[in-house]
């Protein structure tokens, strides 16, 4: 299942943030279902993290989505973390950086 991690150079995005989780849920199942599977909000983990100053972030909000490599996802990575960023800009009202890491998963539950 996808994993979603946002870092926030500042705390005074994480209210607004935290507010928009089950968007940001909606957006990222919507945005990663493909023909090998379909994903609904309850299977995407969402976390926000308040990073201290001068940890060195590139931008004031970056977010890492973490899931499988689907031949069509991988097609579409980069558009699929274009238009993440864009979706987050929209919350925030901030210039976004995001990466869409595709892998091989395993997880540790049955």
């Amino acid at each position: 299942m996808p994993t979603v991690n946002i870092y926030a150079g500042s705390g005074d995005e994480q209210p607004r943030l935290a507010a928009a989780v089950p968007a940001i849920k909606r957006h990222v199942a919507e945005a990663l279902t493909c023909g090998d599977i379909t994903l609904t909000p309850d299977e995407v983990s969402v976390r926000i993290v308040v990073v201290a100053r001068g940890s060195g972030m590139i931008g004031n909000i970056e977010a890492d989505v973490v899931a499988h490599a689907f031949e069509d996802r991988v097609r579409r990575s980069d558009a699929i973390a274009l238009a993440f960023a864009s979706f987050l800009e929209t919350v925030t009202d901030r210039p976004v950086k995001a990466w869409l890491s595709l892998t091989e998963l395993g997880h540790s539950w049955s």
